[in-house]
């Protein structure tokens, strides 16, 4: 034993959380989005959400970052607390799948047994994984050499960490160090507060993983440790939730308590079994007896707990409890950037939402033109505000998530929500300037003439279409929808060039005044705006889907030599005919 072995087991620790960091990055960019959306159906099953849970964090491998994940999402209001419970469950489960990986390491036989040992065929993988890098232009074989690479420096890692354990055992000091671990409390404040600081329990769990084997450690030692390090995991968690809202705060003490609980009980149960002269608490253990205490303690603690799940709850919230709080105004976590492709699907959520407030302020704002509504004037303006706000903290949540590693999809998806924001910020700007030609009409007591109303009331018509479809378009990414959406912004356009030519021959035949011309501009101005805005959405999703943003290329394209276009065209222009 020299310093060589602690720089050995430095350097493992090292090469296991870097590598444990790169798989996880390449898992999370090829899980893809809509995981959140996911989890927003199922939750209210604390059954589904287990597995769920589980199945997200084998993805991810990483249960801080998926617990650090819910509070983000508690935290913007898109999932309740209550609701987190089964998802926590699952992924304390899910969780456990490295250990087994790693418990892989011990096998020894034949050839066809020992090519399981992740030593021995990690190599293998790292040369895959490199190949891919570097001969496949592939993004999602890109990433899967990233899992294969970070899955190999893991397991170099670990055995770096194993050999300078060996080291260990000859240090004059190592035999008192693991008569300490012989105290089951001791072993686990020790396992919590190691597992803290570094914020990983897996790092820990293969620490104590190399201890056995190298034959130091028994089942009574290593469950406490085993323990700790579901504790001390909370870490993470605690330190994501500063600054976030009461329900946030309660998924980490509901996080905590269920580890905390489940370990006293643990904890008692192995003292009785101790008292009771278990030879088996006594024998020495091996990876794979480490990985099973680590699944064990998991599995039970989500059967005892699931039927107090209520009582759980209620703990929580007396710990939390209810306060006076300022209105959380937030529309976005940056800590949804844990996992970029949930962060990628909240965005689009909350555009989602963005577009259906632009689009009710619209339609609230018509029907002011023949009868003016100071109440509903104040709502609009009340929307607009709203719309400003989601337009800036999106702005801002996507500039940072644009900076992250995520897939071609979830980057196209980025860039479409990029592009369309500012789009249904001007439609609630237009919103406002409808109100302000209505409250102009009102003050001045001035009416449209009915053959202009008529004429207006059929554009209304088109507009409230056109509308409705790029609001469906967009919150379902409908291509289909999207390119029905540019003919009828044609045949608006035309109806608008209608209504200014027939304007002007009722201005020369004396039927209509100088003054209602200026106000019938200013309100076609803004029909014709808001139409073209919904052009640009709709052009985004289409060209979202074909991975390019040549937007005027497309229109001028589309217009010349799409057949389909043409149909669709002809078909509105006969449906809003004046």
């Amino acid at each position: 034993m020299n310093i060589f072995s602690i720089f050995t087991l430095l350097g493992g620790l090292a090469f296991f959380l870097y590598g444990m960091t790169v798989m996880s990055n390449g898992l999370e960019t090829i899980s893809g989005g809509g995981l959140e959306r996911i989890m927003k159906k199922v939750t209210a099953n604390d059954f589904l959400g287990f597995f769920l849970g589980a199945g997200i964090t084998v993805a991810i491998q990483s249960s801080s970052a998926f617990t650090v994940m819910l509070v983000g999402l508690v935290n913007s209001g898109l999932l309740n607390f209550a609701n987190t419970f089964g998802l926590i469950m699952g992924s304390n489960v899910g969780t456990t799948l490295t250990a087994w990986l790693l418990s892989l390491a011990g096998l020894e036989g034949k050839w066809y047994i020992e090519i399981l040992n992740p030593s021995n065929f990690a190599p293998l993988l790292a040369f895959i994984g490199i190949a891919m890098q570097m001969f496949s232009k592939s993004e999602k074989k890109h990433n899967l050499g990233n899992i294969f690479i970070g899955f190999t420096v893991l397991i170099i890692g670990m055995d770096l960490m194993s050999d300078s354990m060996l080291s260990f055992r000859t240090l004059p000091g190592f035999d008192s160090f693991l008569a300490t671990l012989k105290s089951p409390i001791v072993a686990l404040l020790i396992s919590t507060v190691f597992t803290g600081v570094i914020q990983s329990s897996a790092a820990t769990i293969g620490i104590v993983q190399a201890l056995a084997l190298s034959g130091g450690i028994t089942w009574e030692m290593a469950i406490p440790l085993v323990l700790g390090a579901n504790i001390g995991t909370c870490v993470t968690a605690l330190i994501g939730s500063i600054g976030t809202n009461k329900a946030a705060k309660r998924v980490v003490v509901m996080h905590f308590s269920v580890n905390v609980f489940g370990s006293i009980f643990c904890m008692i149960l192995m003292y009785i079994l101790r008292a009771f002269g278990v030879g088996i608490l006594a024998a020495p253990i091996a990876m794979v007896g480490v990985a099973i205490v680590h699944t064990l303690f998991n599995a039970i603690n989500t059967v005892l707990l699931i039927p107090v799940k209520k009582l759980l709850v209620k703990f929580c919230e007396v710990v939390v409890p209810d306060r006076e709080e300022e209105e959380h105004t937030l529309v976005l976590d940056e800590r949804l950037l844990t996992v970029p492709a949930v962060a990628v699907g909240t965005a689009f959520d909350h555009t989602v939402e963005m577009s259906a407030l632009a689009i009710e302020s619209i339609e609230k704002s018509l029907p002011l033109i023949d009868k003016y509504d100071e109440a509903a004037a104040e709502e609009i303006k009340e929307l607009e505000n709203r719309i400003d706000k989601y337009e800036d903290k999106l702005g801002t949540f996507m500039v940072k998530l644009s900076k992250e590693e995520i897939s071609d999809v979830d980057t196209n998806q980025v860039t479409k929500m990029l592009h369309t924001i500012n789009d249904f910020e001007r439609i609630g700007d237009h919103a406002c300037n409808m109100v302000k030609v209505a409250k102009e009409m009102r003050d001045k007591n001035i009416a449209f003439s009915k053959e202009a109303t008529k004429e207006l009331s059929v554009l209304t018509d088109a507009l409230n279409e056109i509308l409705a479809l790029t609001k469906e378009a967009f919150a379902k990414t409908d291509v289909e929808i999207a390119f029905k959406i540019e003919p009828l912004e044609q045949v608006v356009d035309k109806l608008i060039y209608d209504i200014k030519a027939n304007h002007i021959t009722r201005l020369q035949s004396g039927n209509c005044t100088i003054e209602l011309g200026f106000v019938l501009h200013d309100l076609l101005t803004n029909y014709e705006r808001v139409s073209d805005h919904c052009s640009n959405v709709a052009v985004a999703i289409i060209e979202t889907a074909h991975g390019s943003f040549q937007t005027h290329e497309y229109l001028r394209d589309v217009k010349r030599t799409n057949e389909e276009f043409k149909k669709d065209y002809e078909e509105y222009l006969e449906k809003f005919a004046l």
